[in-house]
Parts: structure tokens; sequence; C-alpha cells
């Protein structure tokens, strides 16, 4: 499956094979499908701060903005959430796949991300 994600002018391409049915002449063809994306819909929003939580049926991403700016003095942070993501467990999966993809494609052009309390 052919996946285009516009950014800025540029469209990033990502390719994943689809199969063919199996009435094919050739059972082992693959075929791109191409994907178009309508952002004419989307709203944008920002987040430094993210949790998940999780049942068996699914995941959910609680996605917010730190809004204590002065933690020393306070020793409690208030964030304010703004957007929450429900996803399946196989879509979750898939997330982990192309977010872990996308971090070392990053890390690889930019240099090593070090989180807080790494060494």
């Amino acid at each position: 499956m052919a996946e285009r994600k516009k950014s800025g002018s540029e469209d990033e391409k990502i390719e994943t094979p689809a199969t063919q049915p199996a009435a094919s002449a050739n059972a082992n063809e693959q075929t791109i499908t191409r994907v178009n994306w309508d952002d004419s819909q989307m709203a944008t929003s920002f987040a430094n701060v993210i949790n998940v939580i999780n049942t068996r049926e699914e995941f959910t991403l609680l996605f917010g903005t730190n809004q204590t700016w002065n933690l020393p003095s306070s020793r409690e942070l208030t964030v304010k959430l703004s957007n929450r993501v429900v996803l399946t467990p196989f879509a979750a999966k898939r997330l982990l796949m192309i977010l872990a993809a996308r971090v070392q494609d990053y890390e690889q052009r930019f240099g090593t991300l070090q989180l807080e309390g790494q060494g």
C-alpha cells in the first residue's frame, strides 16, 4: 500500500506491498495501492505530554500540554488534555512500528535523542 503524507510542499511516499487476489494469474504478484490523504477537515494540535492507557480491546492515547512552568516551587503538574485517540490493539502495534521507524530515520539524520533520566 502506498501512503502519501503531505509535508509542506513535498509528498512523503511510504510503500507497502498489497497482494493481489488469489484469482490473479500469479498469486505472488504484488501491486501498489495509492492512498489519497484528504486533510480538508483536519485540525492541528500541539502536545508535549502523552499518556497511554489500555484495556484488552483498545488503547487510548491522551495528548495534552504541560501548563506548569515553575515545577520546583509547585511540585505539582497541571496538564491540559486536548485530544484522545482510541486505537484497536492492531492499530496500536502498527503505530508502534511506524513511530520506531520514523524515530530511527530522525536519529540517523539529526543525532540520537536522549530522554531525561537516560545516561
